[in-house]
C-alpha cells in the first residue's frame, strides 16, 4: 500500500484516474514538460494524503504515454508532443489519462517496463511490512536508469516516499540526482522535507502541494463513504485539515467518536469563573487509555494521537491569537478558551514538542501505550493549572 493512501478507502495513487485540488501543481509540471524544460528530479511535498503521490502517478503515465514510439525521445521533434497517444483511452483534461489506457492499465499493475517505484514494500524474508526503502532497492533503481528506455521515451522513478529513504539508500539515491542520465526523471514524494538530506533537497526541483479546502474534502467523503451524514463529513473534513486520507481514516476508527472522548475529557480541565480546574476524571481517563492500549492493532492509538497533538496545536493558535478557531464539535470552543489564558506561549510550545516527542517514540521504543498517555495528559493538567 501507498504511504498516502493506506489505511483508507481511498484507492492507490497508481490506481487513481482524477485528482481534485491540486490544479495548480499540475499545472507547473504540464508547463515544464510543454516547454522542454522539465527537471531531472522533482521533490513534490505537503501534508500527507492530499494527492502527492496521485500527482506524480498522473504524471508519470502522461509522459509515459506521450513518448510511447518516439524514436528521436521525448521533448524532441518529433518526440513527446510530436506524436499521438495511442487511441485506446485518450488523455482527458490536464494530464488525465482514461483508465481504460493501456499506459493507465500498465502503471496500475505495476508493469510499465519504463516505470519503477521506490517504496517500502514487504520484507521478502519475513512476509512483514518494510519501514524503510534500503540501499539495494536504490542501487536496483541506479541500473533501471542506466538502461536504454524500453518504449522510445522517459525512464522514470518515482519515490513514496522518500521521508521512508534509511540513510545508506538516501547517500545512494544523491548519486543518481548528481550524474543524471539522459531522458530519466525522478518524481520524490515527501510529506517532511525538513527531515531529507539538505543535498537531496538542493538538487531537486521543489513544488508544494497545498492542503485541500474544506469543501473538496467534504466532497470526496460524500463520494467515497455515501452513507456519512452531512454533518458527520463537514466535522471530519475540519478534523483533516485538508488532507483526504487523514478525513477516511478517521471515518474507519471512530475519529469522531475519539474526538468527542477527548474533548470530554479536557473539559475538566478548563475551569469556570476563573476557578481552577477541576483535573481529569481519573475513571474516564484510565478507561480512554485503557482502551487505546488494548490488542496490536495500533489504528486507534495512532488516530487519538493525532488528534491530541492536533488539539495542542489548535490551543498553541488559541493562546497565540487570542481568539479561539471554530470548534469542530459540541463543548469544544468553552474548552480551548478556558485553557487559552493559561501558562505562557512558551510553555505551551514546550508541552506540544514534549507530548509529541514521547507519543511518536510509542512504537519505535515499544513503550507501554498507557503508561505514555496518561503521561502526555498529566503534563497537559500540570500547564492547565499554571497561573
Amino acid at each position: 500500500m501507498n504511504a498516502e493512501s493506506e489505511g483508507s478507502n481511498l484507492p492507490a495513487p497508481r490506481e487513481t484516474p482524477e485528482l481534485t485540488g491540486q490544479e495548480a501543481a499540475e499545472a507547473v509540471l504540464l508547463q515544464a514538460a510543454e516547454r522542454g524544460r522539465l527537471a531531472h528530479a522533482w521533490l513534490l511535498t505537503g501534508p500527507r494524503g492530499i494527492g502527492k503521490a496521485t500527482l506524480a502517478y498522473r504524471f508519470a503515465r502522461y509522459l509515459l504515454a506521450r513518448g510511447e514510439g518516439s524514436e528521436e525521445g521525448p521533448g524532441q521533434e518529433p518526440g513527446l508532443f510530436g506524436v499521438p497517444a495511442p487511441a485506446a483511452g485518450d488523455l482527458s483534461g490536464g494530464m488525465g489519462l482514461a483508465p481504460e489506457h493501456p499506459v493507465f492499465r500498465r502503471v496500475a499493475s505495476g508493469g510499465h517496463l519504463d516505470l519503477t517505484v521506490l517504496e517500502p514494500g514487504v520484507n521478502e524474508q519475513t512476509g512483514r511490512p518494510r519501514t524503510e526503502i534500503t540501499v539495494d532497492q536504490v542501487r536496483k533503481a541506479t541500473d533501471f536508469l542506466r538502461l536504454t528506455a524500453a518504449e522510445g521515451g522517459w525512464r522514470i522513478v518515482l519515490v513514496d516516499s522518500a521521508d521512508a529513504l534509511n540513510t545508506n539508500a538516501a547517500n545512494a539515491l544523491l548519486k543518481i540526482l548528481e550524474e543524471p542520465s539522459k531522458q530519466t526523471l525522478l518524481l520524490l514524494v515527501s510529506h517532511a522535507p525538513g527531515r531529507l538530506l539538505p543535498t537531496v533537497r538542493s538538487r531537486c526541483c521543489h513544488l508544494a502541494l497545498k492542503p485541500l479546502a474544506e469543501e473538496a474534502v467534504t466532497d470526496l467523503l460524500r463520494r467515497q463513504l455515501p452513507d456519512l451524514g452531512a454533518s458527520e463529513a463537514a466535522s471530519l473534513a475540519r478534523l483533516a485539515d485538508g488532507s483526504i486520507g487523514r478525513a477516511l481514516e478517521l471515518a474507519e476508527v471512530g475519529g469522531l467518536e475519539l474526538y468527542a472522548e477527548l474533548t470530554a475529557l479536557l473539559s475538566g480541565l478548563a475551569g469556570r469563573d476563573g476557578e481552577p480546574p477541576a483535573g481529569f476524571d481519573t475513571e474516564r481517563l484510565h478507561g480512554f487509555a485503557d482502551k487505546l492500549a488494548r490488542g496490536s492493532d495500533l489504528s486507534a492509538f495512532r488516530a487519538a494521537r493525532d488528534l491530541l497533538l492536533w488539539w495542542l496545536g489548535r490551543a498553541v493558535r488559541a493562546r497565540t491569537l487570542g481568539r479561539v478557531p471554530e470548534a469542530v464539535g459540541e463543548g469544544e470552543g468553552p474548552v480551548l478558551s478556558g485553557l487559552a489564558g493559561r501558562g505562557s506561549l512558551a510553555e505551551w510550545l514546550a508541552l506540544w514538542d514534549k507530548v509529541s516527542h514521547l507519543l511518536a517514540r510509542v512504537e519505535s521504543a515499544n513503550l507501554d501505550r498507557k503508561q505514555a498517555l496518561l503521561a502526555a495528559f498529566l503534563e497537559l493538567e500540570a500547564l492547565a493549572r499554571a497561573k
